[in-house]
């Protein structure tokens, strides 16, 4: 068992197969049918594992390595920029990617149960006055994620590149592109938690 799990790949590969072994389980609970529901837990699950990998680096960036690297000696703090840095952000960026399109297909999926779902959060009811607050609050969760997402493409990973020393530039344009890619980070991190607060709140109370 320890030489299982001392290989990340194969304790990966193990822990798929342990959950598509449930997955076929709740298929058979549900009458061996995949049908618009099933395919909608299915991506439900995928939608909250990327979310969890992308938030959770998200917040590994804020709460540990930005303000703990100041305080790592200059000459360890390659191994940071050179090794984990680059590995991590592209596990954050392709997460990202992952969760945003898995929700927009679970939105489309749902609006066979409630018609107009999707377009209704995107535009927060404002076709009908914004009077529903399930579309309202889950639109709003949505709007969240998709500037953080654009936030992660459009800003973060391009200045990170610069500030890693993946793209060449001086040491003026590295500084200044670290501190754009910590301010949009931090923003991220400012509208996680309400984001959070809209997406689970209104899976519980709205269904």
């Amino acid at each position: 068992m320890g030489g299982l799990l001392s290989n990340f790949r194969n304790t990966v590969i193990l822990s798929v197969l342990l959950a598509l072994v449930i997955i076929g389980g709740y298929w058979h609970h549900h009458g061996g049918e995949a049908d618009n529901i099933f395919w909608q837990a299915v991506l439900r699950w995928l939608h909250v594992f990327a979310g969890i990998l992308w938030i959770g680096l998200l917040y590994y960036f804020n709460f540990v390595q930005i303000r703990v690297m100041p305080n790592v000696p200059a000459e360890l703090k390659p191994a940071v920029s050179k090794y984990i840095a680059p590995e991590a952000l592209f596990w954050f960026r392709w997460s990202a990617f992952a969760t945003w399109v898995l929700g927009m297909i679970l939105a489309w999926l749902r609006s066979d149960q409630i018609p107009g779902y999707l377009v209704n959060c995107i535009t927060m009811d404002g076709a009908e006055g914004f009077q529903n607050p399930q579309f309202i609050f889950m639109g709003m969760g949505m709007w969240l994620a998709t500037i953080m997402f654009l936030n992660v493409w459009g800003i973060i990973w391009p200045n990170q590149k610069i500030a890693l020393g993946l793209v060449e530039a001086d040491a003026d344009k590295k500084a200044k592109a670290a501190k754009m890619a910590m301010l949009a980070s931090r923003t991220n991190m400012l509208l996680s938690i309400p984001m959070l607060t809209t997406m689970t709140m209104s899976q519980t109370l709205f269904g």
